[in-house]
């Protein structure tokens, strides 16, 4: 699962707007949206601030090679 596709998910479960979701977790408007449409290039703390709020946090998993 990509994380856009992760956060999107959790945002429609908990019943959240968009607007919301920023609010709650202290971050903007347009982090959200890009975030959810899988922009590739994003701050970690921001990313880390909003995944707090479903109790995650992105770090690092090994690659199966």
């Amino acid at each position: 699962m990509t994380l856009s596709k992760f956060v999107k998910d959790k945002r429609h479960i908990t019943g959240l707007t968009q607007p919301e979701l920023a609010e709650k977790a202290g971050v903007g408007l347009r982090f959200v949206r890009e975030l959810e449409q899988g922009k590739e290039t994003l701050r970690l703390d921001k990313v880390n601030q909003l995944l707090r709020l479903f109790g995650h946090q992105l770090g690092p998993i090994p690659i199966d090679r």
